[in-house]
């Protein structure tokens, strides 16, 4: 009886501990049940098959280690003890390598242990317990507990979904009057598919000049994230609130609106992210457009530019508003010119389309965080910030981590390691085409490309193969493919081309061909698990 009773505890414990993959899964969802069964279907092949296989196994053994242990052992009770104990612990001790291996496994957002994820994990252990209790009483080893994991992390976010839904309408609630009360606020929404977390942090010093500025951390981007920012840490002393707004789905900005109520809007850009939730790039432009529209009749709109999309919502909208560019886009109030990268950063000089004009240097790399500087300085002057202002700004700004990030040592690091925007990548390219010594390029390739995965792979091996002199492929053996004939079709050595099947093995790689002076690209998000044939 005692056994049983430890053994019951502790194989939920363990399969609880083993889940936290799927736990993350949900997590990074949003905890949108919708999405998670999504993701469930697309990778059940892969990460089901392990569950139920490790589940039988285990049951097995626990039925017939006790009959091997027969040959060697008289005492039947003695046998099943010892049977039974040592399928348990090889069971926990399993189930602990798999939690660690999934914990520790990089990922594109990282797991992290918050209050909602304590109560799911609260609810999951006790429905884990009911189940396996019950498998218990009816002969079934209990082991099977972990084939159904999956579906368990499911049943748990079900049923507490509705108080977490309440939960989270009354820190909306609270948040939004926080914001209606605080009188003369100032604040301003940014979105996009790529670069609003940048354009916030540069504005955010670009306006710490003349304000007491309040902006949503990292990527804080959903109605939760927003309300616990404003709940928070919004005081009477904060003058500027910037809110990062993100979306995987159709009305995600019309809400982050109605709590935000912005006078001020940024546009970034339109690309082909999260298009497993939204269907069609047409759902993504008129979902960050909901920002647009959500604007005041005084309110005031910044666009990017050289996107199609862009280009029609700019048309769309109407309410006052300006666009950025690089040279030669006439149309821009502010744009860039004269651009120049090195080792030490980016330089170039800010025009305005009243005749102004400012010479910046930023430790930032490329063009596209050139443009990101130009969203950030076309409201910042918009709100009363000179093109000088703007500029000793602009020398302030610190590299964000894995964004562009320059560390100079031994090696030049140029650390791009989150992007996964095409027209990002390509420009990262070009920059590296610029730096002292043999080039390396590290990279898992381009994921969430709208289905052209393969044809902008291809399109950036033509394009490495101008600028760098040896790659480094982690993991992806799909987007390796494509990127591999993109190479040689442009001429570039085989030799040169290396495959990891992982950043330990790419570290290898890369200590054996790099030397002192070297610079070395870190491209696109690693992938958190290697995609197999």
């Amino acid at each position: 009886m005692l056994f049983n009773i430890v053994e019951i505890v502790i194989v939920v414990v363990a399969c609880c501990a083993a889940s936290v993959h799927y736990i993350h899964v949900l997590q990074m969802e949003r905890y949108q049940l919708p999405a998670y069964r999504h993701w469930l279907a697309k990778n059940r092949d892969r990460w089901l098959k392990e569950n139920v296989l490790w589940a039988f196994l285990a049951a097995a053994l626990s039925l017939y280690l006790p009959v091997l242990l027969s040959m060697f052992m008289a005492g039947e009770e003695a046998r099943r003890a010892l049977a039974g104990w040592l399928v348990l612990l090889l069971f926990a001790g399993l189930m602990a390598y798999i939690a660690w291996r999934d914990y520790t496994r990089p990922s594109r957002k990282p797991f992290v242990a918050t209050q909602r994820i304590r109560r799911l994990l609260s609810v999951l252990l006790f429905i884990c317990l009911l189940a396996t209790v019950l498998l218990s009483l009816v002969g079934i080893p209990v082991y099977f507990l972990f084939a159904t994991m999956p579906y368990m992390v499911q049943l748990a976010a079900m049923i507490i979904n509705p108080y977490e839904a309440r939960l989270n309408a009354s820190f909306f609630k609270s948040a939004k009057k926080k914001i209606r009360e605080h009188k003369g606020l100032i604040t301003i929404g940014i979105t996009g598919s790529y670069g609003k977390t940048n354009v916030k942090f540069i504005l955010r010093e670009l306006l710490s000049k003349k304000y007491s500025v309040l902006a949503t951390p990292a990527s804080f981007n959903t109605a939760m994230g927003i309300s616990r920012v404003v709940n928070d840490d919004l005081k009477k002393e904060h003058q500027v609130f910037i809110a990062e707004m993100g979306a995987t789905h159709v009305g995600d900005i019309k809400e982050l609106v109605t709590l935000v109520r912005p006078k001020y809007a940024i546009l970034t850009s339109i690309g082909p992210r999260h298009m497993d939730t939204f269907g069609s790039l047409e759902n993504i432009a008129s979902t960050k457009f909901e920002l647009i529209q959500g604007l005041p009749k005084d309110g005031f709109a910044v666009f990017g530019s050289g996107d199609d999309y862009i280009n029609r919502l700019y048309a769309l909208c109407r309410h006052d508003k300006c666009r950025v560019g690089l040279e030669g886009d006439g149309d821009a109030w502010l744009r860039a010119e004269n651009l120049n990268f090195s080792e030490k950063g980016t330089a170039f000089t800010m025009v305005c389309a009243d005749g102004q004009t400012a010479r910046c240097r930023t430790r930032l790399l490329g063009s596209y965080n050139v443009k990101n500087i130009l969203l950030a300085a076309a409201l910042a002057q918009r709100l009363g910030l000179s093109l000088e202002d703007i500029a000793e700004g602009v020398k302030r700004l610190s590299p964000i981590e894995h964004r562009m990030q320059l560390i100079p040592g031994d090696l030049n690091v140029i650390d791009d390691s989150v992007n996964e925007d095409a027209d990002s990548a390509f420009e990262a390219m070009r920059v590296l085409a610029q730096m002292p010594g043999r080039r390396i390029v590290v990279t898992p390739g381009l994921g969430e490309q709208g289905g052209k995965e393969a044809d902008v792979n291809f399109a950036l091996g033509t394009v490495m193969a101008d600028c760098a002199d040896a790659v480094i492929l982690v993991g992806r053996r799909a987007f390796s493919r494509s990127i591999i004939r993109g190479m040689l079709q442009s001429g570039f050595s085989r030799s040169n081309i290396h495959t990891a099947d992982d950043m330990d093995d790419a570290s290898e790689i890369l200590q054996e061909i790099s030397d002192n002076g070297d610079t070395v690209l870190f491209e696109s998000r690693i992938p958190e698990y290697e995609e197999e044939e």
